[in-house]
């Protein structure tokens, strides 16, 4: 794992006259897209057509973010004489290296450049970027055998800890949906027998990498192939990943040696494609705190969902209709970015007994959410491990993040018409229902273990707008400022409405009269300023009672 520091896109801070003796790096901030030739109007000329169909899918509109950056600006940059690394529409403006710091000057002058941003260093960090700690190996039960039609082998506790296996059986293994993997190297992928289903069946869509110019992702570092196994593996009867017939792009964002703000641009700029090619799902196995130059790092206060580069991309990200899951570090204490965002589902490590890791961080994020939402293993992982060893040994949080991804993965393609924020919420409402956490949320572990097969329960009982069967209909499902509550009855009556969240509290009481010719009820205060999630309305009358689950989008 690995930590990472980085200030709002608004407040950049202009950064000239540098003393550099190598190297460097810098983010250039354009002032607009005018005069592009790209146009919402005709999106397919940067999304690809899977990328539309899930805009489509979730109504999801174009917008300027989704316009690339101005290819006349790039290319007035790439004339002062300096190298372009990145370009991100997201946040309007391409990362640069350059050896002399003068261009800077000739590049700020330019009439569409806003400023520059120092963000790179060769300076090498002394520690360990991927923190695998060494601890006491957990109990397990290696006698374990599945009754599923796969043999999972040395995997098969990690899935069964997540009640994975019966969405397995019905056959749901990720066939038809897209997992993007941001991480460092891939090394070993095109070797490792686990992962020779994948290549033999074409599983592996592309590569890109965001670190080095026309680089090769399968060297490197391995992390991302440890990583990609939980999800990815296929050899019976000694590894089976969570999500083993899914489609994957390798992305690689993250340069192992260094831990430098760059990098948070950098995964910006691969989620970016992740999008742009049609991912439903990302996995990051990365948190930004702590940086080789301090003065880069975070404080506390930064980690409050809105502030850190990568957060804003993450939380981006999910606005485009994926799920965006994210370890939640390997500290022990808080959680870093993009883990902080409101809108990442962030996983904490729990060993195969479902005690949580010690060195999996806690929230609550500086404005006060909880974090991690959901736990699954590693502590004690089972993964990939060089060209074709498997290891009981996985330690990180770095593991429970595609572990959790992979499920989530699969439990998406047998609700495809259900949105990412429903899926997410599921999940994190199986954990309370499973028992593994079942009083209410906490820092430490979040909504608990999720139970997929109770998630799956609980979307095929989600109600969409306006369809129950029972005396009262509500919708709409995700709602933001308003609900509609239509009564069944041939009588006048009083009715009792209770909004009550997913922790149990009530947050609203209500009553209305309500009549035969006058049954139409509209709630059209007090929800706006209500966080996302699920909620449940309950609705009484003299004579029978009814519950709907709402999701407040």
């Amino acid at each position: 794992m690995k930590t990472i520091l980085t200030i709002l896109v608004i407040l950049f801070i202009t950064y000239t006259g540098l003393a550099q003796i190598a190297p460097d790096k810098y983010f250039v901030q354009f002032t607009d897209k005018n005069n592009s030739p790209y146009t919402i109007s005709n999106p397919s000329e940067f999304l690809t057509q899977r990328a539309l169909d899930r805009r489509d899918r979730f109504d999801i509109p174009i917008s300027m973010n989704d316009i690339p950056v101005n290819p006349s600006y790039l290319q007035g940059v790439a004339d002062v004489g300096v190298e372009l690394r990145n370009p991100s529409r997201w946040l309007n403006g391409v990362t640069i290296f350059t050896t002399n710091d003068s261009l800077l000057t000739v590049i700020e002058s330019l009439p569409y450049v806003s400023n520059t941003l120092k963000i790179g260093s060769t300076k090498s960090s002394n520690s360990s970027k991927f923190n695998n700690l060494v601890r006491d190996e957990p109990i397990r039960n290696e006698g374990l055998k599945s009754t599923s039609t796969m043999d999972y082998g040395l995997s098969y506790g990690q899935i069964d800890q997540l009640n994975g296996i019966d969405l397995h059986d019905k056959g749901y293994k990720g066939e038809g949906m897209v997992i993007a993997v941001l991480d460092a190297g891939f090394t070993g992928v095109l070797e490792h027998p686990v992962f020779e289903y994948l290549r033999n069946n074409n599983k592996i869509l592309g590569t890109k990498d965001f670190v080095y110019k026309d680089g090769d992702v399968y060297v490197g570092h391995e992390h991302g192939s440890m990583v990609l196994s939980c999800m990815a593996a296929y050899l019976p009867e000694e590894m089976i990943g969570t999500s083993p017939e899914a489609d994957y792009w390798l992305l690689r964002s993250e340069e192992a040696p260094l831990e430098n703000i760059i990098e948070e641009y950098n995964w910006v700029s691969a989620a970016e494609f992740a999008d742009s090619v049609g991912a439903d799902v990302i996995n990051s196995s990365l948190s930004y705190f702590d940086f080789d130059m301090p003065e880069w790092s975070y404080d506390y206060s930064e980690m409050d969902g809105n502030t850190a580069i990568s957060t804003i991309g993450a939380d981006i990200a999910s606005s485009k209709g994926m799920i965006v899951c994210n370890s939640a570090g390997n500290s022990g204490y808080l959680v870093g970015a993009p883990a902080d965002g409101d809108s990442v589902m962030t996983v904490g490590a729990v060993d195969i007994n479902g005690d949580r890791a010690g060195f999996s961080s806690i929230g609550p994020t500086a404005d006060g959410r909880i974090k991690p939402n959901v736990m699954a293993c590693g502590a004690g992982a089972t993964i990939a491990v060089g060209t074709s060893g498997i290891s009981t040994n996985g330690y990180g949080t770095s593991f429970s993040s595609p572990i959790l991804a992979g499920m989530i993965t699969c439990l998406w393609q047998s609700h495809p018409e259900m949105s990412a924020l429903e899926v997410m919420e599921s999940v994190m409402e199986s954990g309370m229902e499973s028992g593994s956490f079942a009083t209410a949320p906490d820092n430490y572990m979040g909504w608990g273990i999720p139970d997929f097969s109770s998630a799956d329960s609980i979307l095929t009982s989600i109600n969409p707008l306006l369809n129950l069967k029972s005396f009262v209909s509500v919708g709409p499902s995700p709602f933001k400022n308003q609900l509609q509550i239509i009564v069944d009855t041939d009588s006048s009556e009083f009715i009792n409405l209770e909004l009550i969240n997913l922790a149990g509290n009530t947050i609203m009481k209500m009553g209305y009269e309500v009549s035969r010719l006058n049954n139409n009820i509209i709630i059209n205060s007090g929800l706006t300023g209500l966080p996302q999630g699920v909620y449940f309305l309950k609705v009484i009358s003299k004579t029978k009672a009814q519950t709907v689950k709402l999701l407040k989008g």
